[in-house]
C-alpha cells in the first residue's frame, strides 16, 4: 500500500446521493459488516451530515491486488491513524471514511452475528453512506487503487 496522493477538497463538492448505496447492494459483503448497510447512517442522513463540515481530505491509495485484504487493512488502519492525528490537533469531528467493508479482522465475528471486536474503530464505507467518489475524481477501473475520505471540520 502507497499514499498516491492526498488533497483538501470543500465538502460542500461532495455529492451524497442513493446511487452509490444502491450499487453496494450489489456487493457480497452488503449487509454482512458494520461498515455496510443497513449498519451505517442512511444517504439522506450522511447528506446533512456531510453539509455539516467545511472540509475534507480525500486519499488515493495504491494497492497490489494479489494481497488485496491485507493491503486495504493497511489503508483502513492508515486513515484511522490521519483521523487520530487530526483530533490531535483540534480537530474533533473528524472521521475517517473506508474504502469499502470494514476487513480490519481476518476474522469477522460480525458475519457469524457476534459482536464486533473494534467497533471503536470501524467507520462507514464511503458508498455505504451515499458519497459519490466520481463526483470528486475521475475514476480509471484500471489502475489498482482504493479511495478513503477523512472528514474534517
Amino acid at each position: 500500500m502507497r499514499v498516491l496522493w492526498e488533497r483538501e477538497i470543500q465538502a460542500e463538492k461532495i455529492a451524497v446521493s442513493p446511487r452509490p448505496v444502491w450499487k453496494c447492494r450489489s456487493c457480497p459483503m452488503h449487509g454482512k459488516r458494520p461498515s455496510c448497510p443497513p449498519y451505517v447512517p442512511s444517504w439522506k442522513e450522511a447528506r446533512e451530515w456531510v453539509k455539516s463540515f467545511k472540509k475534507a481530505v480525500l486519499v488515493k491509495f495504491s494497492v497490489d491486488m494479489e494481497n488485496f485484504e491485507e493491503e486495504k487493512r493497511k489503508v483502513l488502519l492508515w486513515l484511522l491513524k490521519r483521523e487520530a492525528e487530526l483530533f490531535k490537533e483540534g480537530k474533533l469531528y473528524t472521521m475517517a471514511l473506508f474504502p469499502g467493508n470494514c476487513n480490519l479482522c481476518d476474522d469477522c465475528p460480525f458475519e457469524r452475528g457476534e459482536p464486533c471486536r473494534m467497533p471503536e474503530k470501524v467507520r462507514p464505507s464511503v458508498d455505504a453512506v451515499g458519497i459519490e467518489l466520481s463526483s470528486l475524481v475521475d475514476i480509471d477501473f484500471s489502475e489498482s487503487v482504493l479511495y478513503g475520505m477523512v472528514m474534517v471540520e
